[in-house]
């Protein structure tokens, strides 16, 4: 059993130790161009030159949630994918969303800017009432995102490609389902997958759907946004702000509009980090799963996306 592992921009040291000590049966190395190939490899945005030279690999894992670079590589149609299911990530984003809206819910930035200048202010109690949560994409992070809103006596609203069921939250489905969750939703929390269907799909039309005063929060992917579309939606009035973990170009440039908008809160793509040692457990499992030919969660359905 080999395993092989493919990282852009990522030291594969500590995993190469992590999984070898783990799987012991298995013999455990970083790819370098020429390697012999493996029988499963661990990967993260690798090159198509890889994809090229591990033509017999049974299995790649991605150490993502999101599979939308994988999937624009040429990848043979017997290879099978198979993304995370959790591994300490879901907890994570539920805990960036809910900071994100209560942040935004309690007027905490205004808050903070009054204190700056010694000033003791008040504001008046906002209604959760008014405050209905609309979260796109009810996979593993958005279902658990949801569920954690729902502790803090907000109105949720679902969104989901396909029709799904769950207890207190008000779903939605398919293109006909997605004007009237707009129209129902004040903070919008995108956790949608990158498809060619959805790519764009944070627009002027979309967004303008929104209640006024709405808000934003992508902990998705950065090419879900219209970056130009969110500022003018703000600046017009209709749109009340932004929290923005996700961007077109990362790092996002210096020059970049976001970093000076008073309205929009920039942070580095830290919304749910991946968790090496979970990771590392829930990967083993599922090749130990695939040698006693078992069926595995996590396979990606090229044609969907994810």
């Amino acid at each position: 059993m080999n395993i092989t592992i493919c990282f852009d921009k990522l030291p594969p040291e500590p995993w190469v130790q992590g999984l070898q000590q783990a799987f012991p049966q298995a013999s455990v190395s970083a790819w370098a161009p020429g390697a012999p190939v493996a029988d499963h490899a661990i990967v993260w945005a690798p090159p198509q030159q890889f994809i090229d030279e591990q033509r017999g690999l049974k299995a790649l894992f991605n150490i993502g949630a999101g599979v939308d670079a994988l999937l624009q590589l040429k990848l043979p149609p017997s290879l099978k994918v198979v993304r995370l299911d959790d591994a300490g990530m879901s907890v994570q984003m539920a805990e960036y969303v809910c900071h994100a809206v209560i942040r935004h819910f309690r007027e905490f930035d205004g808050y903070d800017a009054d204190t700056q200048t010694g000033k003791w202010s008040y504001r008046k109690p906002r209604s959760r009432a008014d405050f209905a949560v609309g979260v796109m994409g009810l996979g593993v992070l958005g279902e658990r995102v949801a569920k954690a809103l729902q502790v803090f006596d907000f109105p949720v609203n679902g969104y989901s490609r396909s029709a799904k069921n769950l207890p207190g939250i008000r779903c939605f489905s398919g293109a006909q389902g997605l004007p009237e969750f707009l129209a129902a939703t004040r903070v919008l929390v995108n956790l949608m997958p990158l498809t060619p269907e959805t790519e764009n799909i944070l627009n002027q039309s979309t967004l303008s759907q929104l209640q006024k005063g709405g808000y934003v929060i992508n902990v998705a992917r950065g090419r879900h946004l219209v970056e130009e579309d969110l500022i003018t939606l703000i600046d017009s009035g209709h749109l009340s702000g932004a929290t923005l973990d996700v961007f077109r170009t990362e790092p996002l440039p210096a020059e970049h509009p976001f970093w000076r908008h008073p309205q929009i809160i920039v942070t580095p793509h830290t919304s749910a980090r991946t968790l090496r040692e979970e990771s590392i457990t829930q990967i083993v499992g599922k090749i130990q799963a695939l040698q006693r030919g078992e069926a595995i969660n996590g396979v990606v359905d090229p044609q969907r996306g994810y």
